[in-house]
């Protein structure tokens, strides 16, 4: 029946909005396919927001890959919660609305810090959802 509704009715009968995230994955051997999940990206347009929340596992990522470049890493990563915060550390993003830097961030490709696939939910706090999903999905 919640299909049926428009984007404000569903927030009234629920009390929460649909958001997305993916996760940000470490994939330090392309060619080997293993990963680990270092991060989560969330989105929701109802509340205008978007947001990155990290955490990189040196050892398990050590574990895939002795010679990782890890401050790399954690540039990239550092990369992700800068467009997510927008301003003047997010570059040409910094301009671009919330719903457009989740989009590019999430589009596909074939680096060391990559995104998954996207995801959806229901929630009445984005904010707090990325750091649920940071908890569940990453630590």
């Amino acid at each position: 029946m919640a299909a049926d509704l428009g984007r404000g009715e569903e927030r009234a009968v629920t009390g929460r909005d649909v958001f997305e995230y993916a996760l940000v994955r470490v994939v330090p051997r392309i060619e080997r396919g293993e990963m680990i999940n270092a991060g989560v990206l969330v989105y929701c347009r109802a509340q205008s927001y978007v947001g990155a929340r990290v955490h990189l596992d040196e050892a398990r990522l050590r574990c895939l890959d002795a010679a990782v470049d890890v401050l790399g890493v954690r540039v990239a990563l550092r990369g992700y919660e800068d467009i997510c915060e927008g301003g003047k550390q997010a570059g040409q993003a910094a301009g671009d609305d919330p719903g457009r830097r989740f989009r590019w961030l999430t589009a596909p490709r074939s680096t060391i810090v990559q995104p998954g696939p996207i995801h959806t939910g229901l929630t009445a706090d984005a904010a707090a959802e990325a750091d649920r999903l940071l908890a569940l999905l990453v630590h």
